[in-house]
């Protein structure tokens, strides 16, 4: 992304503002911030994630110059930022949001989603997007050109959420912004599944099945949620049963009244509902 005037406006440091007590620190929070600070002074393990060359070598040396931080990569997208973080996991993730394969508000998801996740910073170009950031849990939203002070007050807030073990939870999905993998929990680490991929999507007890090109992963969204976030690209077939539109073949009717879907990939058949069929007929129609 390229860089904005320096007169654009800095938002507030996310969290400002928001129900915090004026005042002197407690007891704890003093611990906390000299826990921050010993971490600041140890320095932090940093991942720079940035479709610009020019935006992710300025950051390497705004970090350079607050001193004692290291770099210990640096990714054009999302998803390579994902495998670089799974492959050495960094402390703080410097994102930047408009990139291809997956933007940096969907990457974010997906970190904090890992057992042990980064901080994440966003530095984007863009001031509409703070909100969305602020949902995705990150410490910070930098705009650019990113100026150190800035950024190092961002690296002391991403100390103290490690000193303090603030794991936020998984956040939820954006409006408006589906994503363009799903993630499988793999003994603490993360399988990305392109949702272009997905043939169909089934529940079973907590979990849904994802079948895929690749075979089967169980993930912990509920199938309400998916057949929400990807209305335009799964059809109900049945309580349990999402499938992909494209993915439809045909409709058979068993001899004792039961109806199928058969998929094209795999060969899979799928029961329909008597309460879907009406529904799913008409939508065929337009495919």
């Amino acid at each position: 992304m390229a860089d904005f005037p320096a007169c654009v406006p800095e938002p507030p440091a996310l969290g400002a503002g928001r129900g915090l007590t004026l005042g002197r620190e407690s007891g704890f929070e003093r611990g906390l911030t000299a826990l921050a600070r010993a971490a600041t002074m140890r320095g932090v393990n940093l991942l720079i994630a940035d479709d610009e060359p020019l935006a992710r070598e300025r950051l390497a040396a705004l970090l350079a110059e607050l001193g004692g931080h290291r770099v210990v990569g640096q990714v054009g997208d999302g998803r390579a930022a994902l495998d670089a973080c799974l492959a050495t996991p960094p402390d703080v993730v410097l994102l930047d949001i408009e990139m291809p394969e997956m933007d940096g508000l969907e990457a974010a998801r997906h970190l904090a989603a890992l057992d042990s996740p980064p901080a994440v910073i966003f530095c984007t170009a863009y001031d509409d997007h703070a909100l969305a950031a602020f949902d995705a849990a990150a410490v910070d939203y930098l705009l650019k050109p990113v100026r150190a002070e800035r950024l190092g007050a961002a690296l002391q807030r991403a100390a103290e959420r490690r000193a303090g073990r603030q794991q936020a939870a998984a956040p939820p999905a954006l409006p408006g912004r589906s994503r363009t993998h799903l993630a499988a929990r793999l003994r603490g680490s993360l399988r990305l599944i392109p949702v272009a991929d997905i043939r169909y999507l089934q529940a079973e007890e907590k979990y849904v099945v994802v079948h895929h090109a690749r075979g089967e992963d169980l993930v912990e969204d509920s199938l309400k949620s998916l057949e929400a976030e990807f209305a335009g690209r799964f059809l109900r077939i049945h309580r349990n049963c999402l499938v992909a539109r494209e993915q439809f073949s045909e409709l058979k009717r068993t001899p004792d009244g039961l109806v199928h879907a058969v998929l094209r990939d795999g060969g899979a058949v799928l029961e329909v509902s008597r309460r879907c069929l009406p529904v799913l007929r008409d939508e065929l129609k337009h495919l």
